[in-house]
């Protein structure tokens, strides 16, 4: 039987507090480490949805890894190692409460924001007489503030240095950082036959130095194309074939639900659960190159608890 883990309570040692978010756990140990396990929930709409899908937290946990060992000569980022399949530990740094979300196509939340008649997104204006899927002629960022709980909202570089989220000098440098990580995936998934869409990127300080922080370059924070037959789709009008969570946005939106106050999640289905760990672990191996091979996951919370513990007494 194959277990999708949708919480865990451990208690490790040195631990100081756990935040649980709408996918991570995160322990923190002595103020010095953070320790990410990444579950198997899944969230659409700032909601987490009822069912765990089964490999997801692993397939999120190595794509991360691989992308930030890929992208630290760009920025330093968290990560020391990842003990577990499903677990990442790294640095304590202090999050900036603010996502880099950039875009180098026009679909998703930004496509159904232009079809209201919007030209404008995060302060940034957006050229008329575009289509949907369209690639920009330059990627634009579109922040959003970073929402412990409920939403989160776009928000605008003006506002972001106005309220003090973030000052201007670090908002300049997460900027420059956005667009050289998103080159750098763009160019890898071109490698693989894919187009990275859209994507977000959270950072932290510590010690006055800014590091990149979570997940990156996965498909609960990216959106990816099939390169082939991209341009054909795009001039028939048709949906581009993708490797993201909008499959999801979508069988919840023609199932009637949008997060919205008042909506019920639909009933998920093992069938339709099936699906969406296929799709998980087909973007992984599409994305990296590599076959994913499913660990025991018979017993996953002793098998997390054994080989975080065994790790920390080897920080000790």
């Amino acid at each position: 039987m194959n277990q999708a883990i949708v919480k865990t309570n451990y208690q490790l040692p040195g631990q100081k507090s756990i935040y649980k978010g709408k996918v991570r756990d995160v322990y923190n140990i002595s103020d010095k480490y953070l320790l990410m396990i990444v579950s198997d929930r899944i969230s659409a709409f700032d909601v987490v949805l009822p069912r765990g899908i089964p490999y997801k937290g692993q397939v999120l946990n190595q794509i991360a890894t691989i992308f930030l060992d890929a992208t630290n000569d760009i920025v330093p980022n968290w990560k020391i190692a990842s003990p577990d399949p499903m677990v990442t530990i790294g640095q304590y740094v202090e999050p900036i409460m603010v996502e880099m979300v950039i875009r180098g196509y026009l679909t998703g939340h930004a496509w159904r924001e232009y079809k209201s008649g919007k030209r404008k997104l995060c302060g940034v204006p957006l050229p008329d007489g575009m289509k949907e899927n369209e690639r920009f002629p330059e990627p634009i960022i579109t922040p959003t503030t970073k929402a412990l709980e409920g939403h989160d909202e776009d928000i605008s570089k003006e506002e972001i240095i106005a309220r003090g989220l973030v000052n201007k000098k670090d908002y300049e440098l997460l900027e420059e950082f956005t667009k050289k990580l998103f080159k750098r995936g763009t160019d890898m998934a071109a490698e693989k036959g894919l187009i990275l869409v859209d994507t977000k990127y959270e950072f932290g300080k510590k010690e006055n130095q800014i590091f990149l922080i979570d997940e990156i370059h996965t498909p609960d924070s990216s959106r990816y194309f099939y390169s082939e037959g991209y341009e054909e789709r795009l001039a028939k009008g048709e949906p581009q074939k993708q490797l993201s969570k909008e499959f999801v946005r979508e069988w919840l939106i023609k199932h009637g639900f949008q997060g919205k106050e008042g909506q019920v999640v639909p009933e998920m289905t093992d069938d339709f659960v099936n699906q969406i760990s296929e799709r998980y672990i087909e973007l992984y191996e599409k994305i990296t190159g590599e076959k994913f091979i499913k660990m025991d996951s018979s017993n996953v919370l002793s098998r997390i608890e054994k080989n975080v513990l065994k790790y920390l007494k080897k920080m000790t």
